[in-house]
């Protein structure tokens, strides 16, 4: 493998993987560099470009020669000195792999100043969307992880007015990976920037029926029951004997009732016999 010179990567353009659709953030329908060919990808929106000098300095990609399979040719597309001369299907393994790379950089490199500094401008401009939430008023959201760990969730969307999190409505970024944003990612952003932490809304839905307020003591009993027939279910699945306990006031109704089957007041007779026995 050797590096394309620099003349030849600006007259021959980066040609994107086979069944992924390109959109071009200029007029050209090409890009000489892959930065500028993935984050102009349609479900790429939530990425930022990371600087070519964070992306060269060895410090800041450490640990992550583990991760990444073809770790130095995927570095090497990233940066755009890498020629492929190499099969098709190889050819697909760096290039996922780069994409991979690219998004476990992306979670550092967001949470430094100039990172943040470009996320702050999506955010501004709602490029993450807005909260679904109708009390929360359109307020923009921010990309989170649900966990550090590659590969186990999707990334989701906070709102920091209703702390909150939130599936994103396109599939596109729905399969995106939550590790490329990280789960500090917001929190870091508000520490920076706390003068747009948005007042906590005190505004809360409340149910009403033909216009009155529905009882919190009714919905709490709802609850109760359900939570109790729950444990019962789980404790008959484990074998465990369930002995029903009367309330007393259900123990009362009943001593009432069998008082109203006896007879007050009424007495037996009782005769001698011949015998000496009572009749």
């Amino acid at each position: 493998m050797h590096a394309v010179p620099i003349l030849e990567l600006m007259t021959h353009a980066y040609t994107p993987p086979s069944g992924m659709e390109y959109q071009s953030e200029t007029d050209s329908d090409f890009t000489s560099y892959w930065r500028d060919w993935f984050i102009g990808t349609r479900g790429n929106e939530y990425f930022c470009e990371i600087d070519e000098e964070y992306l060269t300095d060895r410090f800041n990609l450490t640990g992550l020669q583990q991760e990444v399979q073809y770790y130095q040719y995927a570095l090497d597309l990233v940066t755009d000195i890498f020629d492929f001369d190499c099969d098709e299907e190889t050819r697909e393994q760096i290039e996922k792999s780069a994409r991979h790379l690219y998004g476990l950089v992306h979670a550092r490199y967001i949470i430094t100043t100039r990172g943040l500094a470009k996320m702050l401008e999506k955010y501004k401009k709602s490029d993450f969307g807005r909260c679904p939430r109708v009390l929360c008023r359109s307020h923009p959201l921010l990309p989170i992880g649900l966990t550090d760990v590659p590969a186990l969730k999707a990334v989701k969307l906070f709102c920091a007015k209703c702390e909150d999190v939130y599936s994103p409505k396109s599939s596109r970024h729905s399969a995106i990976d939550g590790a490329y944003f990280g789960a500090s990612f917001p929190h870091i952003l508000f520490q920076v920037y706390p003068q747009l932490i948005p007042a906590k809304s005190n505004e809360r839905h409340v149910p009403r029926c033909f216009g009155f307020k529905m009882h919190a003591t009714a919905a709490l009993a709802r609850w109760q029951d359900a939570e109790r027939d729950a444990q019962r279910k789980r404790l008959l699945e484990a074998g465990v004997e369930v002995i029903e306990e009367k309330d007393e006031e259900e123990d009362s109704e009943e001593e009432e009732s069998e008082d109203e089957l006896q007879v007050p007041g009424e007495q037996r007779q009782y005769c001698e016999t011949p015998g000496g026995g009572r009749e």
